[in-house]
């Protein structure tokens, strides 16, 4: 089964636009995983205008499920991955002042970057993952850096979903099979959402996990966390415990 990792940024985002802890982001986590995700993911970045370093640090000792820690492996970023050990450190390319994740590794021209800095990742005990996009060449160069899954940039099959579903999940569907014959891990987001999602996962082989904030939060606004929680639990499968 694909697992659910809910992206707390946009959660974040809401409380630092007010000032105190509401909504109390530990809480929301918590409450979150009662309603059933499989993980938590936070994607700090350096001007904390959503999840604070301390957030990573509060988080972490805290979830009795997955925590995910996306970003750009700054030297930083790096230090506090190895305080914190997450599960699994997400890999962006991003430049600082990136409003969101939008694009992925050349793993040819960073090879040797992304090497150094996985061996580093990986010496602490945690699992890593690098942010890519369907470029069969770049998947290709992906076992050599080290990384144990590689993460697929979903933009463009949800921007194309509506227009031809299986010429959007093709791509990914092709890179999903090769990623798997190199002994590649994989996971996916971006813009996935209860529209696009249940069709992403049944055309995907070997999808790991995904991670989804943004939509999710939105959807949470009309339905209700919980609600939220279970119906994107039946994108991926998953039928809704009952009393």
């Amino acid at each position: 089964m694909t697992q659910l990792s809910v992206n707390v940024n946009k959660i974040a985002l809401i409380r630092n636009s007010r000032g105190g802890n509401n909504p109390h982001l530990l809480q929301v986590a918590h409450d979150l995983i009662r309603f059933g995700a499989d993980g938590i993911t936070v994607h700090p970045r350096p001007d904390e205008r959503h999840i604070r370093k301390a957030d990573v640090y509060e988080l972490k000792p805290a979830l009795p499920v997955e925590f995910n820690v996306e970003g750009y492996p700054s030297e930083e970023f790096l230090k506090m991955i190895e305080e914190v050990r997450p599960a699994q450190a997400t890999l962006v390319p991003d430049p600082p002042g990136a409003l969101t994740s939008s694009e992925g590794w050349d793993t040819i021209t960073h090879a040797d970057f992304l090497k150094k800095v996985i061996a580093r990742i990986k010496k602490a005990g945690v699992r890593t993952s690098i942010f890519i996009e369907t470029d069969l060449e770049m998947i290709k160069a992906a076992p050599a850096t080290g990384t144990d899954r590689i993460e697929l940039y979903t933009g463009p099959y949800a921007e194309q979903y509506h227009h031809d579903r299986e010429a959007a999940v093709a791509p990914y569907r092709e890179a999903a099979k090769l990623a798997h014959s190199l002994g590649l891990g994989l996971n996916a987001g971006h813009d996935l959402d209860l529209h696009n999602l249940h069709w992403f996962n049944q055309q995907v082989p070997h999808l790991e996990e995904v991670s989804i904030g943004h939509a999710l939060v939105c959807d949470a606004l009309y339905l209700g966390l919980e609600e939220t929680i279970h119906r994107y639990q039946a994108c991926l499968g998953k039928v809704r415990n009952t009393p």
